[in-house]
C-alpha cells in the first residue's frame, strides 16, 4: 500500500490533552464549493457513473432500508437512470406479505417501537423470498441489487446470484478486511468472496484511507463511504464511533485514487449517508464520491413502504439497537423528488436538476471534473445572510 500523507497531518493535529491528540475533519455544512472562471448549459452536464460493469445513468442509490426500497421503488428508480438496494434480511423476504407489519411500524408510538421493531425481525427469513424478490425486480427490467450482512453473505449471496441478482452489496456498521470470530477464524474472507461471485460485490461501511485501500485490494467493485451520518441512525451516540461525511469520502477517495494508480483498476466509491438536500449530494461528489447512497430523502416519496415513517437499520438489535424511526411525511412522487419538478423550496426535491445545475455553474462537465473544483471550509454557509428564512422558519431555515 503506498505511503499516506500521515506526516503531513501529523503537523495539523490538535491535542486533546496531553495523552491524546487527534486532527480536524469536516462534515457538509462546514464546506462550500467555489465557481471559477468557466459555466456551461445545463444540458452539456453528464451525470452517469459505473459500478462495475453496470453504468448507470444518475448516481443515485436508494440504501437497503425497509422504509426506503421494495420491488416497487426498485423498479421506480431503476426505471430513473438509478439503483434500489433491498434488504435482504428486511422485512421484504421475513414475510410473504409484510403490510400487516409496515402498518404496525407507522401505527406504534415511539415508547413501544423498538420493541416492535425487535418483535418483527424476530421473524426468520425464508430463502424462497430472497430468489423471489430478485425475480420479482428483474421482471420490471431494471437491475436487481440487494444487501446482506457478511456473516449471512456465503450463504444466501450465491442463491441471490442464482436468481438473476446483478450487484451484491455487503453491508455493516464498519467492514475491515477481515472480522475474526470468538473460534478465531474469518467470517468472511472478502477475497475469496469476490473472486467466487459472478456479480460486482460493494462492501462497506468504512472511512478511513487504510482500511479503504485495502478493501480495494480485495477486487470490490464499490465501496460505501460513512458511519453514522444517516437521519435514522444513532451509532454516533451509542458507540461513540464516525468520521464527518467531508473528510471520510475525500480520505477514501484518495485510496481509491492511489489504488487505481497503482492497479489500473476502477472501483466505485459512494457516500453513503449524511445527504439530505440537493447541495449535500453536490458537495459529496466535489469530496470525491462517484455515487450517493441516501435513505431518508427517497422515504418521503409516496410510494416508498414507510409511509412517511424512516428507520434505521441497527434499529431491529436484538441487543443493542442503534437507530431510530423519524417521521419524514410523504411529500412527493419518487420521480420529483429524483428528477422534479419541484414544488418546495428547500433542496428536497429535484436532487439531479440540483446536482446538474451545480454542476453548470462550477464549469464541471462530468462527474469526474466535479471531483475536482475548489472545496473551501465555510463554517457560516448555512447561516450568513439568511437571518429572516431562519427567523420565519422558510427556506434554508426551515425546521
Amino acid at each position: 500500500m503506498p505511503a499516506t500523507n500521515k506526516d503531513e497531518i501529523n503537523d495539523k493535529e490538535i491535542q486533546i490533552g496531553r495523552g491524546k491528540s487527534a486532527r480536524r475533519a469536516y462534515g457538509f455544512d462546514e464546506i462550500a464549493l467555489v465557481p471559477g472562471a468557466l459555466t456551461l448549459d445545463f444540458e452539456l452536464c453528464d451525470v452517469s457513473t459505473e459500478i462495475g460493469k453496470h453504468k448507470l445513468q444518475i448516481p443515485i442509490i436508494a440504501s437497503a432500508m425497509d422504509s426506503v426500497v421494495n420491488v416497487k421503488i426498485a423498479g421506480i428508480l431503476g426505471k430513473l437512470g438509478g439503483l434500489g438496494v433491498i434488504n435482504l434480511q428486511g422485512l421484504q423476504t421475513r414475510y410473504e406479505d409484510p403490510t400487516a407489519a409496515y402498518k404496525e411500524i407507522a401505527n406504534c408510538d415511539n415508547s413501544q417501537f423498538v420493541d416492535l421493531m425487535q418483535k418483527l425481525y424476530a421473524a426468520p427469513v425464508q430463502e424462497k423470498l430472497i430468489a423471489e424478490r430478485i425475480k420479482q425486480i428483474k421482471a420490471q427490467g431494471v437491475l436487481a441489487v440487494a444487501s446482506l450482512t457478511p456473516n449471512v453473505a456465503m450463504q444466501w449471496g450465491p442463491i441471490a446470484q442464482d436468481a438473476g441478482l446483478d450487484i451484491l452489496v455487503v453491508q455493516s456498521t464498519v467492514t475491515g478486511l477481515k472480522h475474526m470470530s470468538t473460534q478465531g477464524n474469518t467470517q468472511l474472507d472478502l477475497k475469496h468472496f469476490c473472486q467466487e461471485m459472478k456479480i460486482p460485490v460493494i462492501v462497506g461501511n468504512c472511512v478511513t484511507y487504510e482500511a479503504a485501500f485495502q478493501l480495494f485490494e480485495t477486487g470490490v467493485a464499490g465501496l460505501l463511504c460513512g458511519v453514522g451520518p444517516g437521519a435514522a441512525c444513532t451509532s454516533r451516540s451509542v458507540l461513540g464511533i464516525g468520521v464527518p461525511m467531508a473528510t471520510a469520502i475525500a480520505d477514501c477517495a484518495k485510496a481509491r485514487d492511489d489504488y487505481m494508480a497503482k492497479s489500473g483498476r476502477k472501483v466505485t466509491l459512494i457516500a453513503d449517508g449524511g445527504m439530505v438536500v440537493g447541495g449535500d449530494l453536490c458537495k459529496a461528489i466535489a469530496c470525491g464520491a462517484d455515487a450517493v447512497m441516501i435513505g431518508s430523502p427517497l422515504a418521503k416519496a409516496k410510494e416508498a413502504p414507510g409511509g412517511g415513517f424512516h428507520w434505521g437499520m441497527a434499529t431491529p438489535s436484538p441487543v443493542l439497537p442503534r437507530g431510530t424511526r423519524i417521521k419524514v411525511g410523504s411529500t412527493a412522487t419518487l420521480e420529483q423528488i429524483v428528477l422534479g419538478p419541484a414544488h418546495v423550496d428547500d433542496g428536497s426535491q429535484n436532487l439531479i436538476g440540483a446536482l446538474k445545475t451545480s454542476m453548470s455553474t462550477l464549469g464541471a462537465a462530468n462527474l469526474k471534473e466535479m471531483q475536482n473544483v475548489e472545496v473551501i471550509i465555510a463554517p457560516s454557509i448555512l447561516t450568513e445572510g439568511k437571518v429572516f428564512q431562519n427567523a420565519q422558519n422558510l427556506g434554508m431555515g426551515r425546521k
